[in-house]
């Protein structure tokens, strides 16, 4: 309510245009929001999960306030207001809204039945949810075929893997090829990058890190097939699959083609707003988005969520989270663009020659690692922002960077658990379906010991050229 608030008082004579602040005076010490609220939410799950759960928005909130009450007192209400509507306006919004879109959605289509969960089906449900990924989202993909993957693997011993490797390849990986596939391409798109060079830059990325995972899961999953078998009752009896919730289909279609014309149609109507430009064909791209996702929720049959056990609590924690993280990640962004005059002026050099140049596989690598654990979206914002800003010339000759961006954004999302906001889903989802999910620091056992040697080799296949 807050937020809207803000924006509402953003619209008010004399605050239309608020004033810039220079990130290369700002200190270290204005990021500590930022740190603390991703602390929050990789620490209280482990160590508060119940006080968590029943406040993770109050404690965003609380990190929100501690970032904006002392930086309107230093640097005004107008600079302060600017800031809240260029994270709401320019990226928030548009952000949660396909998020929103994607999974209403895709929790209107509803696979009823069930197989036999054999390392060849695992292996086939998770190649088609990683091409899906890429068409309807890593959040629409993953929640569309979670379930069904849960219940085919219900009668055996041994079935967390197959969850992890499905955070692996659908919740993130099989995201990569289009600006609708995660969300840090999305905000890519946002900025500029064309809907297409993603596709044409990304594919053989994809399709390598895809192929070797699919190829390491079928072996990983015939061996506990083999080992420890099934149960003697199956919980779910195998019975033929039927898709319920058809119309849906087209509305993620029309999720695609209202992605598609807000990058085409450019008719130049804009409207400034503390600061922030908001154009038409970005507007017109929310309404219908937020349209698609009403549609669903009137002309899907009840019965159809129910039986996908449809619920608003993991887009809810995502929703309040990022508000969160969106606003407070503002300095730390500021400080990043000022370059080597601000205060993260090592962590610049890191990915830069002693001539100022980029180092692309320092950018996949650096980008890669704090997307695991400060969530891949604001990363990704951070690094394109660092590289230089500008979409037309990242695609042009500073391709191989960005490049370098989006895949170390995308596949090392995958790290962690809030290294994406899919992979929250997820393991909520398979939590309330009984299944026994490793913690924080488990799950990043099983991300290290098989995504950290992929990625090293994809560093020499891929990026040899900076080295």
């Amino acid at each position: 309510m807050k937020k809207y608030l803000f924006l509402a008082l953003c619209l008010l004579p004399g605050l239309v245009l608020a004033a810039d602040f220079d990130g290369a005076t700002l200190s270290l010490a204005w990021a500590l929001p930022f740190v603390g609220i991703l602390l929050s939410i990789a620490l209280f799950p482990l160590f508060a999960p119940h006080f968590w759960h029943s406040h993770f928005g109050k404690v965003a909130a609380f990190w929100a306030a501690c970032f904006l009450l002392p930086f309107t007192m230093v640097f005004g209400v107008p600079t302060s207001l600017g800031v809240i509507a260029h994270a709401m306006i320019d990226e928030y919004i548009p952000f949660i809204l396909i998020l929103f879109a994607l999974y209403t959605i895709s929790g209107g289509i509803l696979v009823w039945g069930n197989l036999h969960g054999s390392a060849k089906l695992n292996t086939g449900i998770l190649a088609l949810g990683t091409v899906l990924a890429s068409i309807m989202g890593t959040t629409g993909a993953a929640m569309l075929l979670i379930r069904p993957l849960i219940k085919a693997n219900d009668n055996r011993k041994h079935n967390v893997h197959v969850v992890v490797f499905f955070i692996f390849l659908v919740a993130n990986i099989g995201g990569g090829l289009t600006p609708l596939g995660d969300p840090p391409l999305f905000l890519g798109f946002l900025k500029g990058v064309d809907f297409f060079w993603t596709f044409s830059h990304m594919l053989p990325l994809v399709a390598f890190a895809a192929a070797l995972l699919l190829t390491m899961f079928y072996f990983i999953d015939s061996y506990y097939f083999k080992k420890e078998g099934v149960l003697d009752i199956d919980k779910t009896q195998d019975k033929p699959i039927k898709i319920y919730g058809k119309l849906n289909f087209f509305l993620i279609a029309a999720v695609v083609a209202a992605v598609v014309m807000s990058g085409v149609w450019k008719p130049g109507i804009s409207w400034h707003i503390a600061g922030t430009e908001l154009a038409i064909q970005d507007l017109m791209r929310d309404l219908i988005l937020l349209a698609l996702a009403l549609i669903s929720l009137k002309f899907t049959p009840k019965p159809v969520r129910a039986g996908n056990d449809f619920n608003w609590g993991p887009i809810l924690e995502v929703a309040k989270l990022f508000a969160g993280i969106f606003i407070v990640m503002a300095p730390a962004i500021a400080i990043l663009r000022a370059g080597e005059a601000g205060h993260l002026a090592s962590l610049v050099n890191t990915v830069s020659d002693a001539s100022g140049g980029p180092i692309d596989y320092m950018y996949f690598w650096m980008t890669g690692l704090l997307s695991a654990f400060l969530d891949n979206a604001p990363t990704y914002l951070v690094f394109f922002n660092l590289a230089h800003g500008d979409a037309v010339h990242l695609m042009g000759p500073m391709a191989s960077t960005l490049l370098a961006i989006s895949a170390g954004s995308v596949f090392m999302g995958a790290l962690s658990y809030i290294g994406n906001a899919p992979n929250f889903m997820v393991k909520a989802v398979a939590e309330d379906r009984g299944i026994k999910m490793p913690s924080f620091f488990g799950y990043m056992a099983w991300s290290c010991a098989i995504l950290l040697p992929l990625f090293v080799l994809m560093t020499f296949v891929f990026f040899s050229h900076s080295l």
